[in-house]
């Protein structure tokens, strides 16, 4: 009886960490941080009084972007090239 208990807590688990994974890579995150990250650095931009904050806004949401669409390639190359 312990084992099957044992065995549905570890499926529900992985069930977890899958429905994880699938939200750290979903266009619908990288969509909402990118809109949190643009608002936030607009109205900072705003706020302090700089000009054309709602285009200068825009370079931290590229950053942004940029790391998710080029830090996968890095990890498959550095997964590659470690040694353990």
């Amino acid at each position: 009886m312990d084992f099957e208990r044992e065995i549905l807590e570890i499926k529900r688990r992985n069930q977890r960490v899958e429905l994880d994974k699938a939200w750290e890579r979903s266009r619908a995150r990288r969509l909402l941080v990118s809109a949190i990250t643009y608002l936030t650095a607009a109205v900072w931009l705003i706020w302090i009084g700089d000009t054309m904050p709602w285009l200068k806004a825009l370079v931290p949401v590229a950053g942004f972007i940029l790391s998710t669409l080029t830090l996968p390639s890095l990890k498959r190359w550095w997964v590659k090239h470690y040694q353990i």
